[in-house]
C-alpha cells in the first residue's frame, strides 16, 4: 500500500546538523586521489603514445608537461599517489584490527595529509 503520510516525515537532518570528521575527510580524499591518479595516469600514457608516433606529437605533450601548468599537475600527481598509498596502508592496518579508535583515526587521517606533503615536498626538492 501506498505511504499516505509521505509529504509528513521531516527531512533527514544531516544536511543541517552534520560536521565533517577528519575520518570522513580522509576516507573522501583517498578516493577523490584514486580519480585524480586515474587522470594523470592517462596524461602519462599519451605522453608514452606521442613518443611512439611522431617528434612532433612527443613536442606537443612533453611541452605542457613542462610548462608551469604541467609541472603543477605532477605536483598535485605526486600528493594524490602518496596521500592514496598512505589511506590504502590506512585501511591495511584497519583490516588487521589495529588503530581503529576514533582517536587515532582521526590523528592518522591528519597524518596522511601531512606525511603525503611532505614526501611530495622532498620529491620536488630532490628532482
Amino acid at each position: 500500500m501506498a505511504d499516505v503520510n509521505r509529504g509528513n516525515r521531516p527531512l533527514s537532518p544531516h544536511l543541517t546538523i552534520y560536521r565533517p570528521q577528519m575520518t570522513s575527510l580522509s576516507s573522501i580524499m583517498v578516493r577523490i586521489t584514486a580519480i585524480a591518479s586515474l587522470v594523470f595516469a592517462v596524461l602519462v600514457v599519451w605522453w608514452f603514445l606521442a613518443a611512439a608516433t611522431s617528434p612532433e606529437a612527443f613536442a606537443g605533450i612533453d611541452g605542457f608537461l613542462r610548462s608551469w601548468l604541467g609541472k603543477l599537475l605532477q605536483l598535485g600527481a605526486t600528493w594524490a599517489i602518496f596521500y592514496h598509498m598512505l589511506g590504502r596502508l590506512r585501511h591495511v592496518v584497519w583490516d588487521l584490527g589495529y588503530c581503529l579508535e576514533v582517536e587515532i583515526s582521526e590523528k592518522l587521517g591528519l597524518c596522511m595529509f601531512i606525511v603525503a606533503t611532505a614526501l611530495t615536498l622532498l620529491i620536488a626538492i630532490v628532482v
